[in-house]
Order: structure tokens, then C-alpha cells, then sequence
């Protein structure tokens, strides 16, 4: 089987880390966000992968290229000179998967861990066009809902197709199975959303689109707050060993809670759940944790406290960090 991984948006929320790295090459406990969706693709059977780049697309074309050999992957990449969105971006990667009987999508900016076969056996099961995998709306979370009938179709998303009676609304995971007969729908040139422009024109001429439902966990990490819970709960299990070998804690060795890679130094003291990379030093005097992320190399210095925090690389500034930051080459994000 094949799958698209979208991975051109700009990541604006997430600026400055997005200056240095496009969002699926971010790294999320030391390594891309990228290697965690090629985990969950591959055990489902995918072994060829179309990608997308716009921005920074020398950096995310070299990830890319990692990664999927990394997962024994085939790779074609398409670059976007002017960004054309996610239905945009699916048309442009047709060539790779228009000859599969079905083919999955992934959104490049989420983690997330479902058991994809089930998914794909449902889709073609049900004869559908296409098939959303959806999920409760996360507590808090205002995102555009996708509403459902009592037979799982798909009848209206984000406010937008012919609606129906006692209709439930889901959550998006940001992955789709498609068929490639879904195609005709797509406008020929252009930017476009699959979900608010592809879909309704789908629906509008008699396709069919299944909700399938599922309860997995499901992190978006498309702002500091949100790459911060993605970490905490990789962190503390939540996602449990969905990654296999992929899971970064599989690199480290656990101390009372936290983890240590090969090479890191505690003389202070950690409040787990804390990832240490190799060489990263928490100095006598100095606190980390919970919720901590330390860069291959990084010393925190005595008299600095920190929690809910990811230091990616350099150097910690004069001073310390305050709570609750990303920082990445003397680059901070509160």
C-alpha cells in the first residue's frame, strides 16, 4: 500500500522552531515527527511513500529522505513552488498512488497512533470514495467538527455539505483512505482544502464518505502549548509502544522515572517524566522537570529551574529559562 504525508504548511503558530525545521522534520524527544507517522504507516502495510515540501523544502526533502529509508520506504517527493493546501497538495502527488485500489493520507503535523488496517478493511468494505478517521473531540478543542449519520456517513464537515437529521459530530484525526476515483472531484489547478472544498463537491454529486471512529491517542503539535502535551504524553506513556522500535524512550535506559540516553549527567535534580539525550548535563543545583526534554549536549547551569520545557540544542542563556518554553539554538518561545 501507498501513502501521501502532507508536509508543505508553513507551521506559523509554531514560529521560531519553524524557521529552523518544517513542522513533520520538527524534533519531538529528539527525532522528527516524521519517523513516528512512517512507524504507525508501516505497520500497516505501507511500503511506498509520496511527500510534498514548500517550506524550507532542502530540509524537509533531506528528513524525508532519512526517514523513509529509515522504514524501508520507497520516496517521491513533489515539491510546491506556491503552497496549494491540502487538496491542492493531494492532486499534485496523484501520480504516486492514482494506480492503488486505495491509499492512505496523513496530515505531516499531528502524532498519532491508531491501528490503520481496521481502517482501510472498513473502507473498502463499505465501497466508500473516501473514508475520514475520526475521533472524539479532544477536551478544551474547538476544531471544525466532521458530523456523521447513524449509518457512518459523512454528511456535512466543517459546517459545509447537505447535513441531515440527528447528525453526530467527530473530530478530524487528519487522516484520510482514499480511492483514487475521488480525483474527479478535485478542481484541475489551484490551491484547495479537501475538507471544506474537495468534500462538499464530493457529497454535492452523490460520493460517498465513511466516518470511521476510533479512540486513539492523538496529539496536534501545531503551537508551543500543543507540542508541549504531545511531549508530556509521550512521555508519561500515553501513546504506549504504538512506535515499536520508533519510540524514542527505546534509546534510553530508565532511572526512577525518567530517561537517560547513553552519555547524559544528572547532578542535580530530575522531577519525572524528564528524556536526557546524549551529553546533556542537569548541572549540581539545577532542576529539571516534569515534563523536560534535553538536547543532545545541553547543560542546564546551577541555579536554573525548569519545567514543561524542551531545549532542542546550544546552549542555555545567561539566567536560566522560565516555565513552559521551546527553545531551540538561543531561539525561545514562551
Amino acid at each position: 500500500m501507498k501513502a501521501l504525508v502532507l508536509a508543505a504548511g508553513l507551521g506559523t503558530r509554531l514560529r521560531p522552531l519553524t524557521e529552523v525545521w518544517p513542522k513533520p522534520a520538527l524534533p519531538l524527544l529528539g527525532q522528527p515527527l516524521l519517523r513516528y507517522a512512517l512507524a504507525i504507516l508501516a505497520r500497516a502495510g505501507v511500503t511506498g511513500l509520496g511527500l510534498n515540501t514548500h517550506h524550507l523544502p532542502e530540509v524537509m526533502a533531506r528528513v524525508a529522505k532519512e526517514e523513509a529509508a529509515r522504514a524501508a520506504m520507497s520516496l517521491s517527493l513533489f515539491h510546491e513552488p506556491a503552497i496549494l493546501g491540502t487538496g491542492g497538495g493531494i492532486r499534485g502527488m496523484r501520480r504516486a498512488v492514482e494506480s492503488e485500489e486505495a491509499f492512505l493520507v496523513w496530515n505531516g503535523d499531528v502524532l498519532f497512533a491508531p491501528d490503520l488496517a481496521p481502517v482501510v478493511a472498513e473502507h473498502r468494505t463499505r465501497g466508500a470514495d473516501a473514508t475520514m478517521l475520526l475521533l472524539p473531540m479532544p477536551p478544551g478543542e474547538r476544531y471544525a467538527s466532521v458530523e456523521v449519520d447513524a449509518d457512518s456517513a459523512v454528511r456535512r464537515v466543517a459546517g459545509r455539505g447537505p447535513g441531515g437529521p440527528e447528525l453526530v459530530p467527530w473530530h478530524f484525526s487528519g487522516v484520510h483512505v482514499l480511492s483514487p476515483r475521488i480525483f474527479a472531484a478535485f478542481a484541475l489547478e489551484g490551491a484547495e482544502d479537501i475538507n471544506r472544498d474537495v468534500y462538499p463537491r464530493l457529497l454535492a454529486a452523490g460520493g460517498r464518505i465513511h466516518g470511521a471512529v476510533r479512540r486513539a491517542p492523538w496529539s496536534d503539535v501545531g503551537t508551543a502549548g500543543r507540542y508541549l502535551a504531545a511531549q508530556r504524553a509521550l512521555l508519561e506513556g500515553g501513546f504506549g509502544d504504538a512506535f515499536g522500535p520508533a519510540s524514542p524512550l527505546e534509546r534510553a535506559r530508565k532511572v526512577d522515572g525518567s530517561w537517560l540516553v547513553e552519555g547524559a549527567r544528572v547532578e542535580g535534580t530530575l522531577r519525572a517524566p524528564v528524556l536526557l539525550d546524549a551529553g546533556a548535563v542537569v548541572e549540581r543545583g539545577a532542576r529539571a522537570g516534569p515534563n523536560v526534554y534535553l538536547g543532545p549536549g545541553v547543560r542546564v547551569p546551577a541555579g536554573c529551574s525548569l519545567e514543561d520545557a524542551a531545549l532542542l540544542g546550544g546552549e542555555v542563556p545567561p539566567g536560566g529559562l522560565r516555565a513552559a518554553v521551546l527553545w531551540a539554538g538561543g531561539r525561545l518561545s514562551a
